[in-house]
């Protein structure tokens, strides 16, 4: 991929707030023999993020709108345009001393996504996506498995959790799902489980009651590496916040199975 003057933008803003992050990262297992000081750390390591990634795109992009999942909404002069970001994407992995945690840039024309950026900084996984040129991770080209067999596919997922979620409705749909799939990975990270979905790694992907800051970054990137994604009932994911994903056929399959589970 050859990027563009906005990929550049958002790859150099990323990588930036990356560099932050992975030291705040290696401080962590420092921090676990406290049960308040870590939780304390991570939100300041977040809200220091977001600031950076909002500095560097607002002066890269000075009218366009910016949401993140700290900071809430900042208007822009340009009301076409708004960056979606989520600094810090799978807090509780990052907690815990896990590296499977992610930047999420994505930047959304008129509703529609149109460029995502997702670098998980612990492993230097850096994706991106732009409408229309496709999607890449470290300058491989991404496409979505072919695997329509659902028996053949390993499907990420959301699992409700302790002031989160509908437990009994995550029941059902597991119920359903569970006995037709090769196997359910749940990593705590959206934006990485849909971009593993671009990168083939997932045949699909289901989850509901996310933001626009965990996914938005995700659409274009499946979109543009061929895949499918929707919200579970047909309306827009960025507005319900539920979302199923994976190549065509596999889509269409696992809305057939969620849908009346709803």
């Amino acid at each position: 991929m050859i990027p563009s003057a906005l990929i550049n933008v958002m790859v150099k803003a990323a990588r930036r707030a990356g560099r932050s992050l992975k030291r705040d990262f290696g401080e962590v297992e420092n921090l676990q023999v406290s049960l308040k000081g870590p939780a304390n750390f991570v939100s300041l390591a977040d809200k220091r993020a977001e600031e950076m990634l909002y500095d560097d795109l607002a002066k890269a992009r000075p009218g366009y709108g910016f949401i993140g999942e700290e900071g809430g909404t900042r208007e822009g002069s340009d009301k076409s345009h708004t960056w979606i970001v989520d600094p810090l994407d799978g807090t509780t992995n990052f907690l815990h001393g896990i590296p499977h945690f992610a930047i999420s840039i994505g930047l959304v024309r008129d509703d529609t996504p149109i460029a995502g950026v997702i670098y998980n900084p612990a492993n230097e996984e850096l994706y991106v996506a732009e409408r229309g040129k496709g999607a890449f991770l470290n300058d491989t080209r991404l496409r979505v498995a072919n695997r329509n067999q659902l028996h053949d596919c390993v499907i990420g997922c959301g699992l409700p959790h302790l002031g989160r979620g509908d437990f009994a409705q995550n029941q059902r749909e597991m119920l359903a799902l569970q006995p037709k799939v090769a196997g359910l990975r749940r990593f705590g990270t959206a934006s990485l489980d849909l971009a593993a979905v671009a990168a083939g790694r997932f045949d699909g992907f289901w989850e509901r009651n996310l933001s626009p800051w965990d996914i938005a970054a995700g659409i274009v990137m499946i979109r543009e590496a061929g895949g499918t994604v929707g919200d579970i009932n047909g309306g827009d994911p960025l507005k319900t916040g539920d979302i199923v994903a994976g190549n065509e056929v596999i889509h269409g399959t696992l809305v057939r199975i969620l849908k009346p589970l709803t």
